[in-house]
């Protein structure tokens, strides 16, 4: 009887990853319609701040004990953790939600291909660098997205990138939790930085209902819903779900924002998203190829 409790649904963690996704694309394009009122700094403080109390409510990341040698991983982490949130709100003021994720994308894709040394890995190089070629405003202006915009959500690629490398060694220990802590060190430099260049708008408790359904619909409820899907779904099938992320802002920025794609963003968007998909499916089937050989 415990047993049959215990089973859940196959489909059950993909459809968690999914709501995942689109709670995070959902926060952001409330996020950016905050924007005429507080500007991308205040809603990166508003975001940061009650997402990282959230968290710490949560996890009480003054429990954690960090070995010396995961210290300065850690504070990486925490500080690229706040460089990405602010340079993506700062993109976002520029350029199309769905343009700027999938300009992020590359940061995660970058970390992926780079630890991987297949021939097959050059396909997903060139299919990402076409698609980075129709998105930014190269040679004639070919994509129509603003160059300042697009490099800021690059910007934010590469604080994704760092994010991941340094995650990997300051979550050796206490796994979920260090996310707390890494949100905590990001508050501590990014939210007085993001209030002070959002002045006096950011004090009006009109904000706060708003400020905190960003904060729980871009930070505590995905990371959450992240967490269970994690355990119960394979890292490949995991990494390739997620690769839909860029396809899913486009659509909410469209929905949400009416930020229409011309056909070249949306092939270039494509490419990306196919780059991201190949890459996870290649390194992944990759994997499980050595760990058989090894058994």
């Amino acid at each position: 009887m415990s047993g049959s409790l215990r089973k859940v649904p196959s489909w059950l963690p993909i459809l968690v990853i999914l709501i995942s996704m689109v709670s995070i694309q959902s926060g952001a394009s409330l996020a950016k319609s905050l924007f005429p009122l507080v500007g991308a700094p205040g809603v990166t403080a508003l975001r940061l701040a009650l997402g990282t109390l959230i968290l710490v409510v949560v996890f009480k990341p003054w429990r954690l004990r960090f070995a010396k040698a995961q210290r300065l991983p850690l504070l990486f982490y925490g500080l690229s953790l706040g460089a990405m949130n602010y340079l993506f709100y700062l993109s976002l003021q520029r350029i199309p939600l769905g343009i700027a994720v999938a300009l992020e994308f590359t940061g995660p894709l970058a970390v992926a291909l780079f630890s991987s040394r297949r021939a097959v890995d050059f396909i997903w190089v060139i299919l990402a660098v076409v698609g980075l070629w129709f998105l930014l405003p190269l040679g004639q202006d070919v994509a129509h997205v603003d160059l300042t915009g697009a490099l800021l959500a690059l910007g934010a690629g590469a604080g994704w990138a760092v994010y991941i490398l340094s995650g990997r060694r300051a979550g050796e220990e206490h796994g979920p939790a260090t996310v707390a802590m890494g949100s905590l060190i990001a508050a501590i430099v990014f939210v007085p930085l993001g209030a002070f260049q959002a002045a006096d708008a950011l004090w009006h408790w009109s904000i706060l209902p708003l400020g905190l359904a960003i904060a729980v619909l871009s930070t505590a409820l995905p990371y959450s819903l992240e967490m269970i899907a994690l355990t119960r779904l394979p890292t490949r099938t995991f990494g390739t779900l997620m690769s839909m992320e860029p396809a899913l802002a486009a659509l909410s920025g469209m929905v949400f924002l009416g930020e229409m794609l011309t056909l070249s963003q949306t092939l270039a968007l494509g490419a990306i998203i196919a780059a991201s998909m190949g890459s996870t499916l290649t390194m992944r089937q990759e994997s499980k190829i050595k760990e058989i050989d090894v058994g």
